[in-house]
C-alpha cells in the first residue's frame, strides 16, 4: 500500500514538472497553442493561422479602424477607440493599426479622466457667478476656479478681477451690489421749471430790447425835426379821467 502511495506521488511530481517544463520553454516573443510554441505577430498585426509543428505563425495587419498596440498572439485586432463629442472629446492622435485612437478635450472642457497621452472623458468649464471673478482660467487638465467678490466691488461672473462700485458724487439711486455697480443721479432742479425760466428771461430781455430800440427812434426822430412829438395818453384811475 505505501508503495503504490508513493508511485502515485512520483507520477504526479512528474506531471507537474512536464507542465512546468512545457510552460517555461515558450520564450518572451513566443505564445503557446497546445504543445507548440508559436512567434508573436508583430504590433499592427494579428495571427491568421497558428504554427504547427513545421510552420510558423501567419499573420496579417489590422484593418477597419482596428489595431494591437503590442507583439501578441490574438486572431483578432482591438477595436480603435470612439472620441465622443458627448463626453467633452476630440481625436488628438487618429488610431492607427499599431496604436489606439488619443482622445483629447473640446475647447472649454477639461479632463476628468486622464490616461498616459490622452483623455478619456472630460467635462465643461464651470462659469462663474454674478458676484464671482474667475480668479484661475480653466485649462485641459484643471477646472475654473471662481472667487467671491470683497466688499465694495462687483462682477458678472465674466471678470477677471473685481472692480470697485462707483461714488456717487450727488445722488446715489441703486446702491452697488457684488454683482452689479452703484447706480448714481444728479441733484437738480426739475427740468421743466429751468427750461420755463430760461424762456421767461428771454421773453423779458426781447421785449425788453425791442421797447428800448423804439424810444430810441422816437428820440433821433424828434431831434431831427427839432419838434419832439409826445402822445397824449388818457387812463381812468378810481373813476377819475386823467390826460398826460
Amino acid at each position: 500500500m505505501a508503495q503504490f502511495e508513493s508511485l502515485i506521488w512520483t507520477i504526479n511530481i512528474i506531471l507537474v514538472l512536464e507542465s512546468i517544463g512545457s510552460c517555461i520553454a515558450c520564450g518572451r516573443a513566443e505564445y503557446r497553442i497546445g504543445d507548440e510554441c508559436c512567434p508573436m505577430c508583430s504590433p499592427g498585426n494579428h495571427v491568421h493561422k497558428h504554427c504547427t509543428e513545421f510552420t510558423s505563425t501567419s499573420c496579417v495587419p489590422c484593418v477597419d479602424s482596428t489595431f494591437l498596440d503590442e507583439p501578441n498572439g490574438l486572431i483578432k485586432c482591438k477595436v480603435c477607440t470612439n472620441c465622443d463629442p458627448g463626453l467633452g472629446l476630440k481625436v488628438k492622435q487618429p488610431c492607427r493599426p499599431s496604436s489606439d485612437t488619443v482622445c483629447g478635450t473640446l475647447e472649454g472642457f477639461y479632463c476628468l479622466d486622464p490616461t498616459k497621452d490622452g483623455c478619456r472623458a472630460a467635462q465643461r468649464h464651470s462659469s462663474c457667478k454674478p458676484g464671482q471673478y474667475i480668479s484661475h482660467t480653466g485649462t485641459t487638465s484643471t477646472d475654473t476656479v471662481c472667487v467671491d467678490c470683497p466688499g465694495k466691488t462687483y462682477s458678472d461672473g465674466s471678470l477677471t478681477s473685481c472692480q470697485p462700485h462707483t461714488e456717487c458724487e450727488f445722488l446715489e439711486i441703486e446702491p452697488g451690489t457684488p454683482w452689479s455697480d452703484s447706480e448714481c443721479g444728479v441733484t437738480s432742479l426739475p427740468t421743466a421749471g429751468i427750461i420755463a425760466g430760461v424762456l421767461i428771461g428771454f421773453l423779458i430781455a426781447t421785449i425788453a430790447g425791442v421797447s428800448l430800440f423804439i424810444v430810441r427812434t422816437k428820440l433821433n426822430l424828434g431831434k431831427m425835426t427839432g419838434v419832439l412829438s409826445v402822445p397824449f395818453i388818457v387812463f381812468n384811475a378810481c373813476d377819475t379821467q386823467y390826460t398826460l
